[in-house]
């Protein structure tokens, strides 16, 4: 988005649920607009000096301005935040799709940090660590009160060093204790097979920088095992976002040459823009084109996307884009809804401030923040029912999110069950359920897929969720 050689779009990390940035390395310059407010600056500075005289003990300077920063830009929506070394650092080493942790994709609820999801072969997923589980404290230490960069922080850490987590999951009656070792986590964004003969299964768990050339180069080799390619799931479940120009690329796979694959909207102007399927808007950091020699087949080849509650951002960039031009049917259930975009200024060496900038379009200009992607067939995450996917926070849940560009209605779309009879056999439901595998003989959306290419009845979702999507 912009130049090339000074940013670098994304739209989701392993932070939270579906982050949308675009990375700004140019130094930040006095921009026109209203006068500072003088009388609210001179508040700030009397607090500032009240807390230097009176406090208790002695604060640093620099961590007391830091926390102002941090806790103005956090009051604005969910997604800015201030990002200090560490941050900056860990959201860096996210891009590239490697980092040093646990494993999980978090998110916030009661004061409290609570699993979205565990990143795939991660130490996390391994631990057993499920979606909706809330941690309570790191070490023995709470973590209630505590923001969410706070909580990353200390979930973050040295290679092969322990840390034990205190987990709340529902239906249990004590707190489980989960010891974890760190280690870096370095994500396989795209997998590929052959699930059927002529039926390819394309996995993103995640956009990274490589993820468009590795994705490629992966369909280029299953093409030449199997040039008879008779139908293509496009699996983006649980896929939290990524980078922007990721989500171009991948679009671009599919999609005519030049069709526009997103828009955004914003105050400033280079907020307004309009991202097509070419090579400038998703070519590798070599300059080449890394989808110059994929097969024709795959820009008519017979497609599904499977979506859920866990799909986000750069996800529903896609999503919707092949939704707009028809492309593919998209299957499953309702997304996320995380549609802003955010600017990852950069204040210092070693610090940034990440701002929510603009809203982001489909093709056909339906806006997706607060709302999602609603699938052409609703399908239920397991024959018995969306068990855990319906339990899920969306982005219309979230405290101060912002608001749809069109207007958001009372109901966002996806179901809320407030009786505690409905809520209770949904939690015991999720709690039977075998841990799931994407791609696996067991995985129900994707035979209902399958059974969509092949002209066979789909069992679709139960009536009640499809009538709320």
């Amino acid at each position: 988005m912009g130049n090339k050689t000074k940013s670098l779009g994304l739209v989701g990390l392993g932070m939270a649920a579906g982050i949308a940035v675009s990375m700004q390395f140019s130094a930040l310059a006095q921009r026109p607009g209203s006068p500072l407010p003088l009388e609210e600056l001179r508040t700030l500075t009397e607090v500032f000096s009240l807390i230097k005289s009176d406090y208790v003990e002695q604060v640093d300077d620099k961590k007391l301005l830091q926390d102002a920063i941090a806790g103005m830009v956090s009051s604005l929506d969910p997604h800015s935040t201030y990002l200090d070394k560490a941050a900056f650092k860990e959201m860096r080493e996210s891009i590239n799709g490697k980092f040093v942790g646990i494993g999980i994709e978090v998110g916030t609820e009661d004061g409290y940090i609570k699993v979205v999801a565990p990143i795939e072969d991660s130490p996390a997923w391994r631990a057993g660590i499920k979606p909706g589980d809330l941690i309570t404290r790191l070490d023995g230490q709470p973590l209630k009160g505590l923001s969410l960069d706070e909580a990353i922080k200390k979930m973050r850490g040295e290679p092969r060093t322990k840390v034990v987590l205190t987990i709340s999951r529902k239906n249990e009656d004590k707190p489980l204790l989960i010891p974890i070792v760190r280690e870096e986590i370095r994500q396989q964004s795209v997998k590929v097979k052959m699930v059927e003969p002529g039926y390819a299964w394309l996995r993103i768990s995640q956009f990274q920088e490589p993820t468009v050339e590795d994705m490629a180069k992966k369909l280029n080799a299953i093409y030449a095992k199997d040039p008879n390619i008779k139908g293509l799931v496009l699996d983006l479940r649980n896929d939290p976002g990524g980078v922007v120009q990721g989500a171009v690329g991948v679009s671009a796979a599919f999609l005519p040459k030049d069709a526009l694959v997103v828009s955004t909207d914003g105050q400033l102007a280079d907020s307004k823009q309009s991202l097509h399927a070419t090579s400038d808007n998703y070519s590798s950091r070599s300059g080449s084109d890394p989808l110059a020699k994929l097969p024709a087949v795959f820009k008519t080849v017979p497609m599904v996307v499977l979506v859920n509650g866990g799909s986000a951002s750069a996800s529903e960039i896609v999503a919707g884009a092949l939704q707009d031009y028809k492309r593919a049917i998209i299957m499953g259930s309702q997304t996320f809804g995380k549609g802003s975009v955010q600017t990852l200024r950069q204040i210092t060496a070693d610090s940034a401030v990440k701002l929510t900038t603009a809203r982001y379009f489909t093709p056909k200009g339906r806006a997706i923040q607060a709302k999602g992607i609603v699938p052409d067939v609703a399908v239920d995450e397991t024959e018995e029912g969306d068990a855990i996917n319906s339990l899920r926070l969306r982005e219309s849940d979230l405290q101060k999110h912002l608001a749809n560009a069109e207007g958001e209605q009372e109901q966002q779309g996806h179901i809320r069950r407030d009786e505690l009879e409905e809520e209770q056999r949904l939690l015991s439901a999720a709690k039977k359920q075998k841990p799931f595998d994407f791609g696996g003989k067991d995985d129900f959306q994707l035979e209902q897929a399958l059974r969509h290419f092949k002209g066979l009845p789909v069992k679709t979702a139960k009536p009640e969720l499809a009538a709320a999507q």
